[in-house]
């Protein structure tokens, strides 16, 4: 080992408060960062708006990270938005030591940071689970948006629709059949207001069906296509608004509050982005077990999600570390299990071994969850983050009338 980095990691074991350089960091091979992350604490700035998300961070990832790493996790619940602008004015003021090491984030938020250049990296190559389990080419975009090693997938997810099967025998198929169920059964149906993440993905999901299709908008994003395109998806949901939840006078401000109006029967549709979240809250009790899933045949949004580590994380070491878990078949397999969370592995389960498959073969989604087969026939790819921005400025302005 070159005598800089057995300095380095001298002074971290020996309690120094200073965090390595970005290029030291960078040079350390695996188990010499692990080394160096070790008795350390590590805080994960992400969306905290499910408790069963929360739980299993606060559980399962904290245990885990203690036992293999002796590392302390801190989870810290704050939406992408807001931590993107405390880097923004961080990077402002020259603040080289901040007080987030590791991000959830995707979309056009890790968009915008990127071009404001706020994010640590290329890092992913340094980690390896990535580099055992993954399939590179799957993770090199983000929206559309290139990930350059700046993100480490952590999971995927698709959009769904929830419904109860006592309530709703026979739900719509398509986007017309959609519409006709809404103006059939008023205040029976509503969506989270975006940006919230469900009800911004149900804003892209009309976008799409309600424009011809995703492919147009796969060659980069384009105003001129935008200007002429979105009229078609607001004057869909501005028809449909008066029969909405309130009579679209307001909507739930996020997917927690969405989740609550179904489960109290108030509505009769519900969303998510994770295709076994039904089947979660099931398991939890809070749906009943009459509760299924659906998609359009127009098509259903999937995506990657990821973490990031901000430029001025105090403790990079530990949030590679981190990531690096994230990625790992044990954990993977852990939260794609319903009762866990339900979420989509980002890995390629066909790199396992055989007892791997198998374990995540066995896993029971339960009868909530689509097949994979449906999903898969479903997928459409997301949209240019330019694209997003633009559908939710414009559905503040035309939706809500701000």
């Amino acid at each position: 080992m070159r005598l800089k980095h057995m300095l380095l990691l001298f002074l971290l074991l020996a309690g120094c408060s200073e965090a390595p350089t970005t290029d030291s960091v960078l040079t350390l091979d695996y188990p010499a960062l692990e080394k160096a992350a070790r008795g350390t604490e590590v805080r994960w700035h992400m969306w905290g708006g499910s408790a069963q998300i929360n739980q299993w961070v606060d559980t399962y990832v904290t245990a885990e990270m203690k036992k293999r790493h002796d590392i302390n996790v801190v989870r810290v619940p704050m939406d992408a938005p807001v931590f993107v602008n405390k880097l923004l004015t961080e990077k402002a003021a020259n603040k080289d030591m901040g007080t987030m090491d590791l991000l959830w984030i995707n979309g056009e938020n890790f968009k915008n940071a990127m071009q404001a250049g706020v994010l640590f990296g290329p890092f992913t190559d340094r980690l390896p689970n990535f580099a055992v389990w993954y399939d590179a080419q799957k993770s090199a975009h983000d929206f559309g948006y290139p990930v350059n090693g700046f993100e480490a997938p952590y999971g995927r997810a698709q959009f769904v629709f929830e419904y109860d099967t006592d309530r709703t025998p026979r739900p719509p198929a398509t986007l017309a059949e959609l519409a006709d169920w809404i103006r059939a059964h008023p205040g029976r149906f509503t969506y989270p207001q975006p940006p919230d993440f469900t009800g911004s993905a149900f804003l892209r999901q009309i976008f799409y069906a309600t424009t011809g299709g995703h492919e147009q908008y796969l060659s980069g994003f384009n105003p001129e296509l935008y200007a002429k395109n979105a009229p078609q998806t607001f004057s869909w949901l501005s028809d449909l608004k008066p029969y909405l939840w309130q009579e679209g006078r307001t909507y739930p401000k996020d997917a927690a509050a969405l989740d609550t109006l179904f489960a109290r029967g108030e509505i009769d549709m519900a969303m998510s982005y994770h295709p076994a979240h039904a089947q979660m809250k099931i398991l939890e009790k809070t749906y009943p077990k009459t509760v299924r899933t659906f998609v359009l045949t127009e098509g259903a949004i999937f995506n990657t999600h990821f973490t990031a580590i901000p430029f001025n994380a105090p403790n990079k070491a530990g949030a590679m570390v981190l990531a690096n878990f994230l990625m790992s078949p044990e954990a993977q397999l852990s939260k794609f299990k319903p009762e866990n969370w339900g979420d989509m592995p980002a890995l390629e389960v066909s790199k396992l071994e055989a007892a791997e498959r198998k374990a995540f073969a066995e896993v029971d989604l339960g009868e909530a969850t689509l097949d994979t087969d449906t999903l898969s026939a479903a997928a459409v790819p997301e949209i240019r983050p330019e694209y997003l921005e633009l559908l939710e400025k414009d559905w503040d302005r035309i939706i809500l009338g701000h």
